[in-house]
């Protein structure tokens, strides 16, 4: 099962996307914040059809304690909206994954690979998607068997 998984960010979304087998995320791309919300929608939908995948990840930054705080809500009102356009085009369903310290995984796994915070930048918003989606994955397989 191919899977897309999405870092929505206040400025990017990181995308990474998983192998056919479902097994191994890699991250593919950043797509940048414009303002225009339906516009980002469309442009991760057509990524999804690219991609062929059936199913999207959205992580959802919970509090430490597991709460629902601010941010927590604000993408999970986004991951409604995205999903109705999914849905009105490919039929894709949604899920949500909790993404808490991703990010600093992320930051932490660029810093060991000596990348300066300039080009860590550039990246860090795919890389965190792809450890959310692996998390995923890896919880799925686990829960299957």
């Amino acid at each position: 099962m191919r899977a897309l998984g999405l870092d929505l960010g206040s400025k990017r979304i990181g995308v990474a996307v998983s192998d056919s087998d479902g097994l191994v995320a890699t991250p593919i791309e950043v797509v940048r914040r414009t303002g225009d919300r339906r516009g980002e929608h469309r442009a991760l939908a057509d990524l999804a059809e690219e991609w062929e995948v059936e199913v999207v990840v959205v992580g959802i930054p919970y509090s430490l304690d597991g709460s629902t705080g601010p941010m927590a809500q604000a993408m999970t009102a986004e991951t409604v909206e995205l999903e109705r356009v999914l849905g009105a085009r490919s039929g894709v369903p949604v899920e949500t994954y909790d993404e808490r310290l991703t990010t600093v995984t992320a930051e932490r796994t660029l810093r060991e690979q000596d990348l300066r915070a300039p080009q860590r930048r550039k990246v860090v918003d795919m890389v965190a998607a792809a450890v959310m989606l692996q998390g995923w994955l890896d919880a799925r397989r686990e829960a299957n068997g």
